[in-house]
């Protein structure tokens, strides 16, 4: 029967090795299943819920991605864009996290309609290669600041804003080892490294009695605090929001598209150039963002730690599948998600104080890290690439705010190529969002 369904001769692989390439997928991506329900809960989301559709909905998607394209590619709600729906839209926006599902759910649907109808080559031409690298740089940078932040390793400072924390803490040192040891762990190569390093600080947190350990296993919580609980908000008496769709819509298309690119010629699933599912697989990831945002959780992409399963021989959608299995068998081990979003209150006597995330902080940092690498795919040469560009990264992290990053890449791309004479070189769609982010700054929108 598996032979069948999956052409396991005909690609080169067997039972064992997809099983195994499977798992190794599962264990390197995973980590999403302990950092979205911290995450999230930022926002007033139930994290017990959010834990449960995370793993819902990614495997959920990943066991369709199995069947629809016999892809080994598994999908899980996207780093990156969890931060903007937490920090920009729930928090900056007073957005309620509701109607922050509602925008994801739309967005999902707008994916869903071009997959179908074959547009999606039209809108990856929209957002111009440099600004595309810039903003996954810039949220990465963004991804590092936060995980900086909640290990205590960067703090606040009222003359110089921010500065080192307190290397004399137990957080903080706890939070240290843990990146040394994910980037040892990264730097030999071994599957599973973050996974492996939350591990590591969650044993030493229980140990140093920064976390209270309550077991491993136990049966899921209830989702019903995020199932079905989004809400419509009204996107024509707030037209700020128009863009936030924009932003839902093109993170998620970009990084499923660069995503796919990428491990289908890791598994030599490409022909002349192109995934020949191409659709079905972009249509799977949209179908997932959309099915993710009624269970409760941020959109749902195709994961890039698909690779590592493909290093391990992975060649068709039974990979996918038993990452999807595992998914689901996830759902029981509740404590242990528990334990690693736990927050350490550094000065219970100060209802101000921030809690530190010794367990959390250090694969933030790490993960934040690795999404720097598309710094190289900058067109440095060109300034009218080369400063927006720079402009997005930078102001990202400075602004906590991936929505102003965004604008001001937009804005002075705009501005650069109009004054250049060289505004046929971006689609049109970028000159109307920046004049649309300029209205929004000077009050007009």
């Amino acid at each position: 029967m598996l032979e069948k369904l999956f052409r396991l001769k005909e690609n080169g692989t067997s039972i064992r090795r997809e099983i195994v390439a499977g798992c190794t997928t599962f264990i390197t991506l995973s980590y999403i299943i302990f950092v979205q329900p911290v995450l999230l809960s930022i926002a007033g989301m139930n994290p017990g819920a959010v834990m449960v559709a995370t793993c819902l909905s990614s495997a959920g998607a990943t066991i369709l991605m199995a069947f629809m394209t016999n892809y080994p590619v598994a999908l899980a709600p996207g780093m990156g864009i969890n931060a903007y729906f937490v920090f920009d839209v729930c928090q900056e926006l007073n957005l309620p996290w509701e109607q922050a599902l509602g925008i994801v759910l739309i967005s999902g649907m707008l994916f869903v309609i071009l997959s179908f109808v074959g547009l999606r080559a039209a809108v990856m031409n929209a957002l111009p290669s440099s600004l595309n690298n810039a903003i996954a740089v810039g949220i990465g940078l963004f991804i590092t600041f936060i995980g900086l932040q909640m290990s205590g390793i960067i703090t606040d400072h009222p003359q110089t804003f921010v500065k080192l924390g307190d290397f004399h803490s137990k957080p903080v040192l706890i939070s240290i080892f843990g990146i040394l040891i994910i980037v040892t762990l990264l730097a030999h190569r071994v599957k599973g490294a973050i996974l492996l390093g939350i591990l590591t600080t969650t044993i030493l947190s229980i140990i140093f009695r920064i976390v209270k350990f309550d077991g491993f296993v136990s049966t899921p919580p209830s989702i019903a605090p995020t199932f079905f609980q989004l809400e419509f908000p009204n996107i024509f008496n707030k037209v700020e929001l128009i863009p936030i769709i924009f932003v839902f819509f093109s993170v998620d298309m970009f990084d499923s598209i660069g995503t796919l690119t990428a491990t289908g010629h890791e598994a030599d699933l490409l022909e002349d150039g192109k995934l020949s599912k191409g659709r079905q697989a972009l249509l799977t990831d949209a179908i997932g963002s959309v099915g993710g945002a009624c269970l409760g959780t941020t959109t749902v992409t195709c994961y890039i730690e698909s690779a590592s399963g493909i290093a391990e021989g992975g060649r068709t959608g039974l990979t996918s599948l038993v990452t999807g299995i595992l998914m689901l068998l996830a759902l029981f081990f509740t404590p242990l998600i528990e334990i690693v979003g736990s927050g350490f209150d550094v000065n219970p006597s100060d209802p101000s104080s921030i809690d530190l995330y010794p367990i959390i902080g250090p694969a933030l940092i790490v993960v934040g890290g690795l999404l720097l690498k598309d710094i190289v795919n900058i067109n440095w040469d060109d300034f009218t690439e080369a400063i927006p560009a720079a402009l997005t990264v930078i102001m990202m992290p400075l602004s906590f705010s991936i929505t102003d990053g965004i604008a001001f890449g937009f804005i002075s791309i705009s501005f650069l190529k109009i004054v250049t004479g060289r505004s046929k070189e971006v689609n049109v769609l970028v000159h109307y969002f920046a004049v649309f982010f300029i209205a929004r700054y000077i009050g007009f929108a």
